[in-house]
């Protein structure tokens, strides 16, 4: 096979691809839900229940999903999850009710668990520490690119077919990445089209590897396991809330339809990709310009996003729909720059041998935080509005940032090879 200069940057691209088809998958059930609570009879209460279902399967899989990931390999168990999530997604399909949507919607979540984790896994096998947080931000702007395509991809089928096509063609998307990342994938070590420079490159500050891996007791009681995962808890739910609430919160309170809900609902994901790359340049830049320790700088980005998140948080005060969707944006912006910043340190601190399983811990207590907010929505949207919900996220952001601040010094890169 012909030697391909920088392969690591085109293994970000394939991990993005697989991340976008993820995503598309993900949030068509958002972009459908004013038509679904329409056609199958279902309460606000009720399509809360139908988003738990994902948020709890994809929280209780995504520490299994990050070791299985680690068991297996790569290359392997990233593509069969692959194949898992598209076939469940397609699923839908078959839904008369919201009790059957919910079920097809928790094994969606069981499928779609091992994405995150397996990207991780791959940029920090893939990439010296300078470079990850680049590297993670280029493979985080696909949750938002998969999450601001759904939107009009999903209208566009819906209005010319049914919303059971709509489930059928974003689930066929994820069955050509899947084929794709088995053909291509393959580690550093193993890689036939890798330059020998590029090989070296990655191995020079490669941490040392330890004597076994660690076990998820022993990861879950490091102290840098918990100074990330807080945060990551904290943070979640914003994240969930703009993927599954945005669409029906326009629908309800700002009175638009599919087509104006199309028009509009991507836009906050476009931010959100914008936010997740340039997230990734600013560590880099803050060690080059400010001389700021690697660790720090993530930790400082966190803290200034926390700030803009500030932003989503005065939904209630626009006067218009189209300053909230400015409001909802600078709110992906922020977000995906906590995104990228809190799975780089996941990557920074812990060794690749154990990066996925920890992910996946780390993965689980956001979702676990997602989930319990998207059910207080379900509980309290209908009673109160969304916007007091709305000015929560920006409280807990900032609380994120705290954490990680006052526990700054418990985190470590990892010893290097000498």
């Amino acid at each position: 096979m012909r030697r391909i200069p920088h392969l690591r940057w085109w293994i970000v691209g394939l991990i993005c691809a697989g991340t976008i088809a993820n995503y598309l998958a993900r949030n068509s059930l958002g972009v459908l839900a004013p038509e679904l609570k329409s056609v199958l009879h279902m309460t606000t209460q009720q399509y809360s229940y139908v988003v738990g279902a994902f948020q709890l399967a994809y929280t209780v899989m995504q520490p299994i999903a990050g070791m299985i990931v680690d068991r297996v390999g790569l290359r392997a168990g990233f593509a069969l999850f692959g194949v898992a999530w598209s076939v469940a997604n397609m699923l839908h399909a078959f839904a008369a009710g919201w009790l059957g949507l919910l079920f097809f919607r928790g094994l969606l979540g069981l499928a779609e668990a091992a994405a995150v984790p397996s990207g991780i896994k791959a940029i920090a096998e893939w990439f010296p520490a300078r470079e990850r947080s680049v590297a993670v931000g280029w493979f985080n702007a696909g949750t938002s690119l998969g999450a601001l395509l759904a939107p009009p991809v999903v209208a566009i089928v819906s209005i010319w077919a049914d919303w059971r096509i709509a489930f059928v063609v974003t689930g066929a998307i994820g069955l050509v990445w899947a084929a794709a990342w088995y053909r291509w994938y393959r580690s550093p070590g193993a890689h036939p089209a890798i330059t020998d420079a590029e090989r070296a490159l990655i191995a020079e500050d490669r941490p040392v590897a330890p004597a076994r891996r660690a076990s998820a007791r022993e990861i879950l009681g490091t102290v840098r396991f918990w100074i990330i995962a807080v945060p990551r808890f904290l943070a979640e739910p914003a994240w969930q809330t703009f993927s599954f609430w945005i669409p029906l919160y326009l629908a309800t309170e700002r009175g638009m339809d599919l087509k104006q809900i199309a028009l509009f609902a991507w836009l906050p994901f476009l931010a959100a990709d914008l936010g997740g790359v340039l997230g990734g340049y600013l560590s880099p830049f803050l060690v080059r310009r400010f001389r700021m320790p690697l660790i720090a700088s993530r930790v400082a980005g966190v803290a200034l996003a926390a700030v803009l998140m500030i932003a989503p948080g005065c939904i209630g005060l626009a006067a218009s729909p189209y300053m909230a969707i400015a409001l909802f944006c600078v709110g992906g912006f922020a977000h995906q720059m906590i995104s990228v910043l809190i799975n780089t340190l996941s990557a920074d601190v812990f060794t690749a041998e154990e990066v996925g399983a920890a992910n996946g811990f780390i993965g689980q207590a956001g979702w676990i935080g997602g989930l319990l907010f998207s059910l207080l929505i379900g509980q309290l949207a209908d009673r109160i509005g969304y916007a007091p919900l709305f000015g929560m996220l920006s409280v807990f952001d900032i609380l994120g940032a705290a954490v990680l601040i006052v526990g700054l010094r418990h985190l470590r890169l990892p010893e290097p090879v000498k």
